[in-house]
This record gives structure tokens, C-alpha cells and sequence, in this order.
């Protein structure tokens, strides 16, 4: 039997991708409720969404780094 290293528990990987998905989702509405609070219109709208969106993959990112990062030492 192979001992497992600490960073194998697969209910900790699940955790970790759920975290990045909700990290994005509230990005994502946040975005939204700022297009929608200040501008009211379509185009302010869709603009906070991937304002939100890019602002969520670059938290995501910064995650993934500081994760993997801690894993190697």
C-alpha cells in the first residue's frame, strides 16, 4: 500500500475548484450589480460583467499561483 502525500485528499481538490468557481460567480455579480446600479443601461450592464469577469480569472489566477506555490515547499 502507497502512503499518500499531503496535498493528494481528492475532497480538498474538490474544495479548491469550487472555491475558484464561486470566486468567479461573485466577481461576476458584482460586476453586474455595478453596471446595473451606476449605468442602467445594456452597455454599462455587459461592461461590468466582464469588467467582473476578468477582474474573477485574474483572483483565480493569483489563487492557482499561491496554491501551487505552497505545495512545492
Amino acid at each position: 500500500m502507497t502512503k499518500q502525500s499531503k496535498g493528494d485528499n481528492p475532497l480538498k481538490a474538490l474544495a479548491f475548484v469550487g472555491v475558484l468557481g464561486i470566486d468567479v460567480a461573485i466577481c461576476t455579480l458584482i460586476g453586474y450589480w455595478l453596471g446595473a446600479t451606476f449605468g442602467e443601461t445594456p452597455g454599462w450592464i455587459i461592461a461590468g460583467v466582464l469588467t467582473g469577469l476578468a477582474a474573477g480569472i485574474v483572483s483565480v489566477v493569483f489563487i492557482v499561483k499561491k496554491v501551487l506555490g505552497d505545495s512545492n515547499e
